[in-house]
Formats: structure tokens, C-alpha cells, sequence
């Protein structure tokens, strides 16, 4: 599948207008703050109904302060009606697949998946470990829509039980809270074990995928993902839904103080991890920038090759300013390493190489003001 056509409404500044992007690869040339980044986030709109550089829909309204009308359309392969529509309307998003509405952003996800490579990913090096959570629960949601119900569901029963916590904290509970509890915490804990099982099992697949391809690139071996649960697991492991909802209650005097859960696969964290001449240490407290911008951007290549072995689909690549930062020979090892893809689209400067990049049939776009020309 591949992006045959964009079409844009009062998207950021974007010109409205429907540009043509049926090539393999596709090129955007310009200088900074032209709206390259925007056609690539657009792209990105359309796949998932969301922005990768903001929560806010408001903020990608070309007129924030009048935010209510705005969207994106996209035209897959080279038919006329197969195509992804994401507007929207009165701050309310309506997302259309073939003319027909759809209930739930999740239907995006095996039409045309997407995979970003952007300066926000440096967030899942430095950032904080919600960052990284949500890029490893985005990787499994790409290929297992059962984690990604499984994740909902907990998600709920946490926000069910974060209420009640906070409430009692505030005095504002006038019963009892442990009977809610009591019935919240089995369903907390079901779903926190389906998740951890799957986290657990992803993460060994992907450090394995992920420190290869580093070790290709960079020339450093031993960089691998470490998976540390929240929820330590005892022997034996068929009492482990037992012994959660037990220790849950053992420690609710402590969350009832704090107002909040305590623990829980929503405190899960990631680690990258270097396995040197001793025990493996935090590879992210010595790294160089240079090494943690190979992480973020590694990561992406990684996800995109997982995808493809889970479902044999490929995805479209959304490269941002990916290869501005590389002296000529980690340009080359990036773009070695690259996973096989039905479409790629990137940004560059116009003082950059891209030429040598070129393929025959290649589509060049010279980005201006939010005007695509060639």
C-alpha cells in the first residue's frame, strides 16, 4: 500500500491543495520552517488520526485560535475510492475509510501503517519512561490488536481505580472505598499480567533486532533493551494473578495516602542497556549525543522490521531531517540497514546531497511557504 495523493484543508501552513505523491520515493526539499515536516506529519494525520509532534488537534489547525475546521485526505495506491479521510469539524475528529465512517481509530492500523522517524523520537532516549512505554506499546499495537484491547482495558480499570484513590485521598468518598477495590484489583491485575507476558516476550525479540542493527551501524556491540517490570514475578506463575491482587491489597493504605496506584504495568520501565567488559550498565548515562540520536533513530528502523516480520506487510517510512545530522559513512550504514518499505518520503535541506540519494523514478518536491512545486 502507498499514499497515491495528499490532500490537505487548513493544515498548519499548508497550501489547500491535493499533491500528487505516487513514486516509491519521494523527496521534500526545502529550507527550514517551509512546511516539509508538516506534509510528512499530514501523511501521518491520515494513518493514525493523530500528530506525531502534538496531543493537541488544535495545534494543527493552520489558525489555532480558530481551530474547529481542518483535516487531511489521503488516496492509497491508484484507485479513485480507496482512500483515508481525517477531519475535524467544531474540535470534533470524524475519520472516513472509502466515504464510510469509522468507529475507532484502531481500523487505521492495517490499512496503511506508517513509521516516523523524527527529532521528537530523541524522547524515547532522554525522555521520561511513560516515552518509552508508549513507544514499545505502539510497536505492539502495530501487529497485535489483541494488546492493544487488552491495553485499553487496563487503562480503564487504572483510571477507574485512580479515581477512587483520589477521591478518598480528598476526602470526598463518604463510604468505605476498600469493597471498589476489592473488585477493581482482580481485573487490574488480569490485565496487567496479559500485558507484562507480551511486553516481556516482545522486548527480548526486539533487543535482539535492535542490537544487531547498532552494532552495524555504530561498530558497538552488547546494546540490548532490558524490560523491568513493575510487578516483580515469584514462583509459581500461575498464582501470579493471586499473589498481585494480595500484595495490591497489602499496600493500599500506602496508595490510599498517596491518591494513586503505586504499581502496575503503567510503571513499567525500558532500559538500553550495554553489556561491556562487567555487568550491564545504562548505556543512555555515557552515550554521546551523536550515540543517543543512532538510538531514537534505530529504534524506528527496528519497530518497522518487527512490523514486517509479524504481519509480512511493509510499511511507508516518513523520514524527518533523518540523515542532517551523519557524516557521509553513517549516512550509508543508516540507509543499508533501512527496512524494506512500499513507499518512503523525505525531508531535506537544500544544501544537503540529496541527490546522490536519487533513484530514476524518484519524485522531488521544492517546499516553499507551504507550496509543493517541482
Amino acid at each position: 500500500m502507498f499514499f497515491s495523493s495528499l490532500r490537505t484543508t487548513s493544515f498548519r501552513n499548508l497550501c489547500d491543495a491535493e499533491i500528487s505523491t505516487g513514486a516509491k520515493d519521494v523527496f521534500l526539499v526545502g529550507e527550514n520552517g517551509q512546511g516539509k515536516s508538516n506534509f510528512l506529519e499530514a501523511l501521518y494525520f491520515c494513518a493514525y488520526a493523530s500528530s506525531f509532534r502534538t496531543s493537541r488537534d488544535a495545534e494543527i489547525a493552520r489558525n489555532e485560535a480558530n481551530a474547529k475546521d481542518f483535516g487531511a485526505e489521503v488516496k492509497l495506491s491508484d484507485s479513485v475510492n480507496d482512500k483515508i479521510l481525517v477531519k475535524c469539524e467544531n474540535a470534533k475528529k470524524h475519520i472516513f475509510i472509502n466515504d464510510k465512517r469509522a468507529e475507532d481509530r484502531k481500523e487505521l492500523l492495517s490499512i496503511a501503517p506508517s513509521i516516523v522517524f523524527c527529532h521528537e523520537d530523541m524522547e524515547f532516549v532522554n525522555g521520561s519512561p511513560e516515552r518509552r512505554r508508549w513507544f514499545f506499546d505502539q510497536t505492539l499495537s502495530l501487529y497485535d490488536p489483541v494488546y492493544l484491547e487488552d491495553l485499553r482495558r487496563y487503562r480503564r480499570v487504572l483510571k477507574s481505580r485512580n479515581t477512587i484513590l483520589r477521591d478518598s485521598a480528598l476526602g470526598k468518598l463518604k463510604e468505605d472505598p476498600a469493597p471498589v477495590l476489592d473488585a477493581l484489583d482482580p481485573q487490574f491485575a488480569m490485565y496487567g499480567i496479559k500485558l507484562m507476558e507480551k511486553r516481556e516476550k516482545a522486548a527480548e525479540e526486539f533487543s535482539a533486532l535492535f542490537g544487531s542493527l547498532y552494532e552495524e551501524v555504530s561498530g558497538i556491540k552488547g546494546i540490548r533493551v532490558r524490560y523491568i517490570q513493575s510487578w516483580k514475578n515469584p514462583e509459581p506463575c500461575e498464582l501470579l494473578s493471586n499473589y498481585i491482587t494480595e500484595r495490591l491489597k497489602q499496600r493500599r493504605s500506602s496508595e490510599l495516602a498517596a491518591g494513586l496506584s503505586l504499581s502496575g504495568p503503567h510503571r513499567d520501565r525500558y532500559q538500553f542497556a550495554h553489556n561491556g567488559a562487567g555487568a550491564a550498565v545504562d548505556f543512555t548515562i555515557k552515550a554521546s549525543t551523536g550515540q543517543k540520536r543512532l538510538l531514537a533513530l534505530l529504534l524506528r528502523a527496528a519497530q518497522a522490521r518487527r512490523y514486517s516480520k509479524e504481519t509480512g506487510l511493509k510499511p511507508i517510512l516518513l523520514l524527518d531531517d533523518v540523515l542532517l545530522e551523519m557524516d557521509g559513512e553513517k549516512r550509508r550504514r543508516f540507509l543499508s540497514v533501512l527496512p524494506a518499505y512500499d513507499q518512503a518520503f523525505y525531508t531535506f535541506l537544500p544544501e544537503e546531497p540529496y541527490q546522490h540519494y536519487q533513484k530514476g523514478d524518484t519524485l522531488v518536491y521544492k517546499v516553499k511557504d507551504g507550496e509543493l512545486g517541482k
